[in-house]
């Protein structure tokens, strides 16, 4: 059977989980090897079926892996339709069980091997991808990257069996990948398939249920994307008051960044929360204000007992919109050090952070991979070939709940790690973070833990980003979000 996007099985599993469900598979009897490649392929011709491809021109790309045996499959079931189908193999020896079997069955149809896969790609209106499966890491070979490249330039339709090639399926990372416009997994959705430069290349994301279920483990990496009304929200009581839906502080705001914590304490309102103060230079007071005025502001030169005040008065507390990272964002980071209220960490408060590791566990991290990089001491690069690991490592080192922003956020608490795949370009813009930071704050005031409030926020923020992005994803600002974050925080 065959399902897609809000019908996708939500958890998600590693290559190796998924190795040794097969290998249970076929030691209870009940399949072989080549019985699973069989499956894998009929999945891919059905979904091309149910595409409506099959009167395309079509070349199959088949490598020398069982990803490329469920090609061979599939190149087969579309010969006996009658279609039009071209295969090129890339071969090596020794041959493995799944290919030898594959390509027999393939050749004693009457298909043959195309010598020639460039004039075969400028023909072809549908590409089957199935050079690289799960079982590639590192890098390509000059061969491989030649294909993908073309392919990549060619306007074809393609479709990725199990994962995109070059994609590692573990990790989602890649530097040079095949551009899917649907990508078909098969018997367990890969945990590489949702996150990190896996988004810009699997294309639609399909699943095929070739019979894997009863025999995977346990996992807790979730996909959340479609979980928007089942996240945890409290349902607030008819007799509820300001002082009741939760109370959030701001700290924020250095000169000239004024925006920041105005964007992240509108959020709170937005995301439900009763009251919102702001602490920032006094001289923020008429930004932050005249275009909210239900925000409370307080100025602040120096820490004083007021601010103590403020930050007493909260139940959560939000630091880091604009924060900076001279003397007066340090004094005001640790003020807010000394509180043991829930605390959500963004911005300039991760960066200082970074100079100075701590470990808290009442606190949300929210780092974007650049602020990850430095607060484990590791390049952008790092972080993105394994967003897994890093937010892994991340959690280790500081505690608490880590949100590693991104294509495909990640959120871990230390034993659970959900992932959203939602949200989407028009977010790479300035406030998107501070705007998200807001949200999750509010969720924390009014009473979701850390965790769910952290993934809720997560999905809210990424929804609001597609529902906004309906008018056009250039141009799309931070308090576009808004009126959306408000329609969707009713459904949670």
């Amino acid at each position: 059977m065959l399902f897609c996007d809000a019908q996708l099985p939500q958890t998600l599993y590693s290559t190796q989980m998924v190795r040794e469900a097969e290998a249970h598979f076929i030691h209870s009897g009940d399949i072989s090897l080549l019985g699973l490649i069989d499956r894998a392929g009929q999945a891919t011709f059905a979904l091309l079926q149910q595409q409506n491809k099959l009167t395309s021109h079509i070349l199959v790309l088949a490598g020398y892996g069982n990803n490329g045996a469920d090609a061979y499959i599939c190149a087969t079931l579309l010969l006996e339709a009658g279609c039009q189908v071209k295969l090129y193999a890339l071969e090596r020896e020794p041959i493995g069980e799944g290919v030898s079997y594959a390509k027999a069955v393939f050749l004693a149809a009457g298909g043959h091997l195309e010598q020639d896969w460039q004039q075969a790609l400028l023909a072809a209106d549908v590409v089957i991808d199935g050079l690289l499966g799960t079982g590639f890491h590192g890098e390509l070979n000059e061969t491989f990257m030649t294909i993908i490249t073309a392919v990549n330039q060619q306007p074809s339709w393609v479709l990725s069996i199990d994962v995109p090639s070059g994609i590692n399926a573990d990790t989602g990372a890649g530097q040079l990948a095949i551009k899917a416009d649907v990508t078909l997994t098969m018997g367990a959705v890969k945990q590489g398939l949702v996150t990190g430069k896996a988004r810009d290349c699997v294309g639609y994301l399909w699943f095929a249920d070739i019979g894997l279920t009863p025999y995977l483990p346990a996992s807790t990496v979730i996909n959340i994307a479609h979980r928007v009304t089942d996240l945890g929200m409290p349902t607030r009581a008819k007799n509820s008051h300001k002082g009741s839906c939760g109370k959030v502080t701001v700290i924020g705001g250095d000169i000239g960044m004024a925006g920041a914590p105005r964007l992240a304490g509108e959020s709170c309102l937005r995301a439900g929360a009763g009251l919102v103060a702001v602490v920032s230079r006094p001289q923020h007071l008429p930004i932050i204000n005249a275009g909210r005025p239900e925000l409370m502001f307080w100025g602040c030169e120096l820490v004083d007992m007021e601010v103590y005040q403020r930050l007493g008065w909260a139940d959560v507390l939000l630091i880091g919109p604009g924060l900076g990272k001279h003397d007066w964002g340090y004094n005001l980071l640790k003020a807010t050090g000394l509180s043991d209220k829930p605390c959500v960490m963004d911005a300039d408060a991760l960066n200082l952070l970074a100079l100075e590791p701590n470990k808290q566990r009442h606190w949300v991290l929210t780092p974007h991979s650049g602020e990850a990089a430095r607060l484990l001491g590791i390049s952008i690069a790092d972080v993105e070939q394994d967003r897994f690991a890093a937010v892994y490592a991340l959690q280790a080192k500081y505690g608490g709940v880590v949100v590693l922003k991104g294509a495909g956020t990640l959120i871990y608490d230390g034993t659970r790690c959900h992932v959203a795949p939602v949200g989407n370009p028009g977010l790479a813009s300035g406030g998107s973070g501070d705007v998200l930071g807001g949200i999750i704050a509010a969720f924390m005031a009014q009473g979701m833990s850390n965790m769910d409030a952290a993934s809720a926020g997560v999905v809210v923020h990424g929804v609001a980003a597609d529902m906004a992005a309906e008018e056009g994803e250039r141009g799309m600002l931070a308090c576009d979000l808004f009126p959306h974050i408000r329609t969707l925080v009713d459904k949670i």
